[in-house]
């Protein structure tokens, strides 16, 4: 399937009415709950049908996949959630974050829940302990909000004389306040000024921008979350735009022509997901499958960017890239 047409079923899927999607007799119902949109996140449903065939299941001839998207509307979450307890999903899936984990945990005590967080999942409230969550939840802890220290330490040895560093960070997301503390913790230990600013939708990221720029800021890092990811081309384009050197919270925004990323690989975690799905659907119960940490993170450099802006890469960062763009 060619990805334009594969991009139109996840935004259709959506938005089909319950009645009309076809479903063999008897075929496991598996709901899909994320807080962001179809389209840019169409390489991470990829990532978790891969999951799932690894156990077996292949969408559309053994397992029915039902996809809700809050579209950037966090607060829609728990009411979709519900939408899923209600089809009768045999499990969810409860990507994108914190927020997805927590309305899924509170629409069902009993329907095995798989999820990817940033945060710590135990001080969530999510699970019992990481070897042995208990209860009907497990998943993949990302680390995410915990990283935006370690890409602050990699913005200054990209731009070393930044003497204001710009934060985009998305108020909606329970991850922020964590985030905001991380990096003004990280920011204060080094003497480096930060100036945070606050987006929920496009026309904010527009006017976080133009602030950023009226307040000469040298260096900009993006925040982790999934209305963020999702607008990345324009994030990128702006930050082209404005010649303003940023680091970002995963590799897509590289891949769409950011010009740095530190973060786990989220391709990987989505299929972590959906195999982890594909063993609940076997039988394997949610509180006996531990929680999944990475153990890589990557670092990833858009040397192509960097050149038409006219930045500098240095020689050790370069040598600590897992992977350069050219």
């Amino acid at each position: 399937m060619r990805r334009r047409e594969f991009i139109a079923y996840i935004g259709g899927a959506a938005a089909w009415p319950l009645a009309a999607r076809a479903q063999q007799p008897g075929m496991p119902v598996v709901g899909f709950l994320n807080p962001g949109l179809p389209e840019p996140s169409s390489f991470l449903v990829v990532a978790f049908r891969e999951g799932l065939e690894k156990e077996g299941y292949v969408e559309g001839q053994n397992v029915t996949v039902e996809y809700r998207w809050a579209s950037g509307h966090y607060n829609e979450l728990q009411t979709l959630a519900s939408d899923l307890v209600r089809r009768h999903a045999v499990a969810i899936a409860a990507t994108g974050g914190s927020i997805s984990a927590q309305a899924a945990k509170a629409a069902t005590a009993t329907i095995p829940i798989v999820f990817n967080v940033g945060e710590d999942p135990i001080k969530l409230g999510l699970v019992a302990s990481f070897n042995r969550p208990g209860g009907n939840i497990t998943g993949v802890n990302t680390l995410s909000p915990a990283l935006e220290s370690k890409r602050l330490g990699l913005l200054r040895e990209l731009v070393p004389q930044a003497a204001i560093v710009a934060v985009l960070l998305n108020p909606s997301n329970p991850d922020a306040d964590l985030q905001r503390r991380d990096i003004q913790a990280a920011a204060s230990a080094i003497g480096q000024d930060l100036r945070t600013f606050d987006v929920g939708n496009e026309s904010d990221i527009e006017t976080a921008f133009a602030a950023l720029v009226r307040q000469r800021a040298d260096a900009l890092l993006v925040g982790s979350d999934v209305f963020l990811t999702n607008r990345r081309e324009q994030i990128v384009a702006l930050a082209a735009r404005y010649a303003v050197s940023t680091i970002y919270s995963f590799r897509s925004f590289a891949e769409s022509g950011g010009l740095m990323s530190y973060s786990t690989n989220l391709v990987e975690v989505y299929r972590q997901v959906g195999f982890y799905v594909g063993r609940i659907l076997k039988g394997e119960k949610p509180a006996n499958l531990p929680i999944v940490q990475p153990t890589k993170f990557e670092l990833v450099i858009n040397l192509k960017t960097a050149k038409a802006m006219n930045v500098k890469i240095s020689d050790n960062l370069l040598s600590l890239a897992d992977e350069v763009i050219e």
